[in-house]
């Protein structure tokens, strides 16, 4: 093919839709790509309608094309784009009409975070010869990609053996390579979000723990009134957990706001996933209660009449 998905190389090529007129509020052009028979089955691009290219699309053969939908979308959304015909402009009196023969799924070619854009894709024996040569090879194996790497390079060297070969990545490598930033990013925020949390338990264990010891008096009182260790447990947690509650509240509605500031870190999850807050709010209260675990077990062992005689 000539350029690889997420590489952030791109051509692009004007057209006219045969029958159309141009018009100043619509841009004819579409990136394109050269792609040979079974780069969208490696590729596991869906097709969506008509067929794929195969040895009926020889060099002699008409010339054809395939877009992706949201070509198909912009510019006949009211037609099948099935069989309809592009006309593109050689040079002065001369054209070349290619009927439109299959539409595929949208690719992000220019990133994962720029949205898919107008695509045609031809066949590459039809488009041997000129600026659209193509430059890459994809290949999709069974085994360990690289453990392949030797018997590629003696095929290529077997057809041309001047033909040096270089770039050889899997497409793990080139989504690494996308994503590596925005990694990155996410990462500062986890350990940002991890010191923070680590804080918040300090922070919790600090206030319940000054909490219990200003209320020595009143677990003196209810002691002294019969209540077990564990009815003072239980009311130390109670008071715990609805600081904890009346915390996460408003945290989780805080991060509502601030993920709309995130959309674009993230990649196939929401910004206001149900999980992700649903998880995170049952872990930052479990936090919670273990850092308040220690000042209950020591409301527990205090001693009435040590409570009592201090206050």
């Amino acid at each position: 093919m000539s350029v690889l998905p997420l590489t952030w190389k791109s051509g692009m090529a004007g057209f006219l839709p045969e029958g159309a007129t141009l018009r100043p509020d619509v841009s004819y052009a579409a990136l394109d790509r050269v792609v040979s028979p079974g780069y969208f089955e490696t590729m596991r691009i869906p097709l969506i309608r008509g067929r794929l290219f195969d040895e009926r699309d020889g060099p002699d053969a008409p010339f054809v094309a395939i877009v992706n939908q949201t070509m198909a979308r912009k510019f006949w959304p009211n037609e099948d784009a099935l069989g309809q015909r592009l006309r593109f402009n050689l040079g002065p009196g001369n054209f070349r009409l290619t009927e439109i023969v299959g539409v595929v799924g949208d690719v992000k070619q220019m990133g994962l975070a720029v949205p898919p854009k107008e695509e045609m894709y031809f066949p590459y024996w039809q488009a041997k010869g000129n600026y659209m040569m193509a430059r890459a090879l994809a290949i999709r194996t069974a085994t360990e990609p690289m453990s392949l790497l030797s018997a590629v390079h003696q095929v290529v060297q077997s057809i041309d053996p001047e033909q040096p070969i270089s770039d050889v990545m899997t497409m793990d490598d080139i989504l690494d390579r996308e994503v590596e930033q925005r990694r990155n990013q996410t990462s500062l925020l986890g350990g940002l979000a991890a010191l923070a949390l680590i804080l918040a338990c300090i922070g919790i264990y600090g206030v319940m723990a000054y909490l219990v010891a200003g209320q020595n008096h009143e677990f003196g009182v209810r002691a002294a009134l019969g209540a077990g260790p564990g009815d003072i447990f239980g009311l130390v947690l109670g008071r715990a957990i609805k600081l904890t509650a009346t915390g996460v509240g408003i945290g989780i509605a805080a991060a509502f706001l601030v993920t709309r500031l995130m959309r674009s870190l993230l990649f196939g999850v929401s910004p206001f996933d149900p999980l992700t807050f649903g998880g995170m709010a049952l872990l930052l209260t479990l936090v919670a209660l273990v850092a308040c675990y220690f000042p209950a077990r020591r409301a527990t062992r205090i001693d009435p009449m040590v409570a009592l005689r201090f206050e």
